[in-house]
């Protein structure tokens, strides 16, 4: 072992003997990317096939704190990534992770980061192939920043996306809603909160899989990240022209998280998932697709939550419990920055 420094340097991002330690020690030792070029050269069967299309995706991460319960930023980093992907019916195969690291941060915690994203890509079943590493000032970047592209596979005859969705879909969500918000609330402890939350941050490309093969006439689904549950529907139902009828009895919700947005006037419709999708299929398949889902650890708290009717003079609606219904708009504002 080369790498003698527990924090970084501006040193580590000059190009010299520093940097190339730091990115052969921390980074490359752990995702072992395939050759050492300036490109990754890929291959895959998947890509011979007639008809089969490349899913391309790009997201950067800037969550705060670094490591919460049930994860960190790396994890984001690759679940966010893989969800984006296998949403749309893709297979995720490779991943590119480019890190802007802040002079001062711990090399300890950077081995952690990296190690996390290693264990989550071999659960989603990809690699991580190519990188870039840069290093500011102190005070520029809290810490580590995390920008990841990925590159899947949709497979022939397989076309799924908002614009299919039809009157009668059922809606169907993989489990409770608005964990990895009120857990990143709840770890910033600026409001002395005292709440046993962690993260449901979660790769969800074998579930989307297994939903897909259970019910092949999934029309559409999206992954509940910022803006939550209420916002993938709202962007969902403009793009169908159809108005989503949910039901306020059917959605799966913890009371610690209604509790902890109740104190703090939050509606959990809108806090932040970064391991919950929600898709829409046609409602003689939605017991098979609910079945399949839950028979996975990410699916286990799958349900029916509504369904899509004709459009109406809003795109999202709440049947409350007494009966009435309640506008479900689409996010104003921020209810809580630097989330993922």
């Amino acid at each position: 072992m080369t790498l003698r420094d527990t924090h970084v340097t501006m040193a580590h991002g000059g190009g010299g003997r520093a940097m190339r330690d730091l990115i052969d020690e921390v980074f490359t030792a752990v995702f072992q990317p395939p050759g050492s070029e300036d490109q990754a050269r890929l291959t895959e069967a998947a890509l011979q096939e007639s008809g089969a299309r490349l899913a391309f995706t790009t997201d950067s991460f800037v969550v705060t704190p670094l490591e919460f319960p049930g994860g960190d930023i790396g994890k984001l980093a690759v679940c966010g990534t893989v969800n984006d992907l296998a949403v749309g019916g893709a297979r995720p195969l490779w991943l590119s992770a480019a890190f802007i690291i802040e002079e001062g941060c711990e090399i300890a915690l950077l081995r952690r980061i990296v190690a996390t994203m290693a264990v989550e890509a071999a659960k989603a079943g990809v690699r991580i192939v190519t990188g870039d590493t840069k290093v500011v000032e102190r005070g520029k970047a809290d810490g580590v920043f995390i920008t990841t592209a990925g590159v899947g596979v949709i497979p022939p005859g397989r076309d799924i996306g908002a614009a299919h969705i039809r009157e009668g879909d059922a809606v169907i969500v993989n489990g409770v809603l608005g964990d990895h918000g009120a857990a990143i609330l709840a770890a910033r402890g600026d409001l002395a909160l005292s709440a046993d939350l962690a993260s449901d941050c979660a790769g969800l490309g074998h579930l989307m899989q297994a939903a897909l093969a259970a019910a092949p006439g999934i029309r559409a689904a999206r992954d509940c990240t910022r803006g939550g549950l209420a916002s993938a529907l709202n962007e969902m139902a403009a793009e169908a022209d159809v108005t989503v009828e949910i039901e306020e009895a059917r959605l799966p919700l913890r009371p610690e998280v209604v509790g902890l947005c109740e104190i703090l006037g939050l509606d959990p419709l809108y806090l932040a998932n970064e391991g919950r999708l929600v898709l829409f299929c046609p409602p003689e398949q939605a017991e098979a697709a609910l079945a399949a889902m839950r028979a996975l650890p990410e699916g286990e708290g799958s349900a029916i939550i509504g369904r899509a009717l004709p459009r109406q003079a809003h795109p999202v609606l709440l049947r409350t419990g007494f009966g009435g219904a309640r506008i479900v708009d689409m996010l104003v504002g921020e209810q809580l920055p630097r989330i993922c």
